[in-house]
């Protein structure tokens, strides 16, 4: 199985795990442009949005807890 780790691109992540987009925007990190996923990674959306560190491994952990064992 694989994990979502901070350096997972945003494009990938919309492709693997659909509901990561309404996943992000419930946490006011919007992650599609004009419905093109964003360029860069997850670490590189959160600390576009002055998240710390420790909000991004939080962040990260739910959201494998969340949508990586949907998919199981």
């Amino acid at each position: 199985m694989n994990r979502i780790q901070r350096t997972t691109s945003i494009e990938d992540l919309v492709e693997r795990f659909p509901g990561s987009v309404r996943f992000l925007i419930n946490r006011n990190l919007p992650c599609l442009v004009c419905g093109e996923p964003s360029w860069g990674t997850l670490e590189e959306l959160a600390l576009d949005k002055s998240w710390d560190d420790n909000a991004i491994n939080k962040l990260v952990e739910e959201m494998n807890d969340e949508l990586v064992t949907e998919k199981v």
